[in-house]
């Protein structure tokens, strides 16, 4: 095998150890998300798990119960969106050193 390939080969294989390790990390860290000023706040796990959701009981409207599941919606895909913004920061640099040498063009 040329030399060419055998350093692509270890380069693969450390972008791929560095993938995982930051995929493992990024599992088990939590997101928070808030809505409506506050009153609604949502935690993820940036495995995409919800953990929990807290909200003060003044929101609760007999009158427009959806509000609060907009509220709840809301906290939790700003909490998601915080976790999907990490993980592309995280994985963004992990091919940044990589020589693929020529392969894409």
């Amino acid at each position: 095998m040329p030399n060419d390939m055998r350093q692509l080969m270890q380069q693969a294989q450390q972008m791929q150890a560095h993938i995982e390790a930051a995929q493992a990390e990024l599992s088990v860290k939590t997101y928070e998300g808030t809505a409506g000023g506050g009153v609604v706040k949502a935690v993820v796990r940036g495995s995409g798990e919800l953990v929990s959701v807290d909200f003060d009981p003044g929101v609760l409207d007999p009158d427009d119960p959806e509000m609060a599941g907009d509220l709840v919606v809301a906290a939790v895909n700003q909490a998601l969106a915080a976790a999907s913004d990490d993980a592309a920061d995280s994985m963004g640099g992990v091919a940044g050193g990589m020589d693929l040498g020529g392969l894409l063009g």
